[in-house]
């Protein structure tokens, strides 16, 4: 694949219908800060292309559990890291996706909620499973397209009809429930600033700028659904330039989404801004709030007929790309990773079925999952995503950064620097779900010890802590030798000397281009020669030659994306 396709496909993959109607909803509700969680994906984009991409190519790796696995050795870490993403997959992406797009047909077209979910995952299941990565990230860079535009226009149409950004400033903190008592249903006072009291905010800056930073680097780094599109692309300069133009179009949610939210809020305070839970429910069906349903009321109400049918396909292409994403990269896992340390002598239509039916199960998972999506975090959909990404993700990060950057780390600490990651995050995530996070007017049950620090501060406070865990238990057993790690850590990532891997795998390296439904014409290929059941390639051989014109081109483009970012941190700050 080229830079367009790379790039349009990772912005795609992570713009689904969760991000329409969860930034709306909790830039409705809190204002701008929420903006932040996509303009720091503008810096770590290019840590992605710049530090990760290269050791995962030189690597040889297809899939991330198999990178840990190679610089590691035995099993277990990358069994467990596969089930780990499997798990996030099904609690954070897969069942918001299917709420946030029902969310939006319930709103437009008055169907039920189950009723819609099964049509979108039929249709999208449908294209997934025929057409292959190859076919997903060509419908992402047409999607992309439809994306920017039907928002753009909806954009247009919200922010005028409150007098544009500055009746929004003026007319915002006005906008008050007809129910509203005490700070319950009153705008924040801060709902302009992206920085926050470091206490008293509902996103304080500190979790803002470090807790999200290790939550974004985990997920644009680290992730089989983002690294998939990288290890695809034709070479490393044609990745960086995606991941440049991704950062670019990571500069638009903020207008595209959180301040038509707010103006939903102005708009229609008595819904979207509603206050108990007795009006919440006769006013969007839902006690825990009703701030998810500001963009499907700003799409009813502002748009003629046929703009309305344009934004019904925005949210729905949104959905299914991201949807069509998630299924093929959870496929690759599952069939790579898990079921063939099962099953090692399955051929490749046996792992091709594998994958498939395992793409079932995990849409059966998320749909009885959709109870705890919709009733979490006081309804913010948003909120719910960051919340619980911050109690699983941050051992991982510490792995994946200190596998690449310190050579000393070894098996043994990476395991137990997991595992201990995992039980404290565990303490925190089971009590908070069991008792409730609570919201304003209804403070949880969950004791102040256990829930009181800040879900962003408590990611930052993890991810040291593992990190501190898996430099400890390392330094109690002997270093890998350097011959197991070239290629693997960023000091030797461009060494020539031959590596020898730890466990001398038996399977040749696997193409990142062919998942799902090309693997059909791999079938009965010799071993190594396609890709199985939702995987593409990343092969060991080295890369293509790289245009030197064309690299400076690339990284003067990364410089000016970082001064853009910079500038809008500051000017919202």
């Amino acid at each position: 694949m080229s830079w367009a396709p790379v790039g349009a496909s990772l912005f795609a993959s992570n713009i689904g219908s969760g991000h329409f109607v969860g930034l709306a909803g909790t830039g409705a509700a809190g204002g701008i800060a929420v903006g932040g969680f996509e303009w720091s994906g503008m810096f770590i984009v290019l840590l992605l292309g710049w530090v990760f991409v290269p050791i995962y190519l030189r690597a040889g790796v297809s899939t991330m559990p198999e990178y840990l696995g190679r610089r590691f050795g035995g099993g277990r870490i990358r069994l467990y890291l596969a089930l780990l993403s499997l798990g996030l997959y099904v609690s954070t992406k897969i069942s918001v996706d299917m709420y946030s797009g029902a969310l939006f047909i319930r709103e437009a077209l008055g169907w039920d909620l189950y009723p819609s979910v099964g049509a979108l995952l039929a249709i999208t299941a449908l294209y997934t499973v025929t057409g292959g990565l190859t076919a997903l990230m060509f419908a992402d860079l047409v999607q992309t397209f439809i994306i920017i535009l039907g928002a753009s226009v909806l954009a247009g149409y919200a922010l005028g009809a409150v007098g544009g950004y500055q009746g929004l400033l003026e007319r915002y903190p006005l906008a008050l429930s007809p129910n509203a008592s005490g700070p319950c249903g009153r705008p924040r006072p801060d709902a302009f600033h992206l920085l926050r009291h470091p206490s008293t905010g509902d996103l304080p800056w500190p979790g803002l700028v470090l807790g999200l930073g290790i939550i974004s680097a985990w997920y644009w780094c680290t992730d089989q659904v983002i690294v998939q599109r990288c290890l695809a692309g034709r070479s490393l300069t044609h990745v960086r330039a995606g991941c440049v133009v991704c950062g670019y179009l990571k500069v638009l949610p903020m207008f595209l989404m959180v301040l038509p939210g707010m103006a939903a809020r102005v708009l229609f305070p008595e819904v979207v801004g509603c206050a108990d839970p007795q009006g919440c429910s006769r006013a969007c069906g839902s006690p825990a709030g009703c701030s998810n349903v500001a963009y499907p009321r700003l799409v009813l109400s502002l748009l003629p007929h046929g703009l309305r049918g344009l934004m019904l396909a925005v949210v729905l292409a949104a959905l299914m790309s991201s949807l069509a994403s998630i299924f093929a990269s959870s496929a690759a896992l599952f069939t790579l990773d898990v079921y063939r340390k099962l099953r090692p002598r399955a051929g490749q239509r046996h792992l091709l079925v594998a994958g498939r039916l395992w793409v079932v199960a995990m849409v059966g998972l998320s749909l009885a999952w959709l109870p705890v999506v919709e009733a979490a975090r006081g309804g913010q959909l948003f909120d719910y995503i960051q919340a619980l990404a911050s109690y699983l993700a941050p051992p991982v990060a510490a792995v994946f950064f200190l596998a690449v950057f310190v050579p000393r780390v070894n098996e043994p600490g990476a395991f137990w620097g997991l595992l201990g990651g995992l039980g404290l995050g565990l303490a925190r995530l089971i009590p908070e779900f069991l008792l409730g996070s609570g919201s304003c007017g209804t403070p949880g049950r969950c004791p102040a010890l256990l829930c009181g620090l800040h879900y962003l501060h408590f990611a930052a406070l993890l991810f040291l802590l593992s990190a501190g865990l898996v430099l400890a238990v390392s330094l109690c057993h002997p270093p890998i030798a350097k011959v197991h790690l070239h290629r693997l850590v960023f000091s030797l990532r461009n060494s020539r000397e031959p590596r020898i891997d730890l466990d001398m795998p038996k399977e040749p390296p696997q193409n990142l281009g062919v998942p799902l439904g090309d693997a059909e014409a791999a079938a009965g290929a010799e071993p190594g020669a396609g890709g199985v059941a939702g995987v593409g390639v990343a092969s060991s051989e080295a890369p293509p030659p790289e245009d030197p014109r064309w690299s400076r081109v690339v990284d003067v483009n990364a410089l000016v994306l970082m001064g853009v970012a910079a500038f809008l941190w500051g000017y919202f700050a």
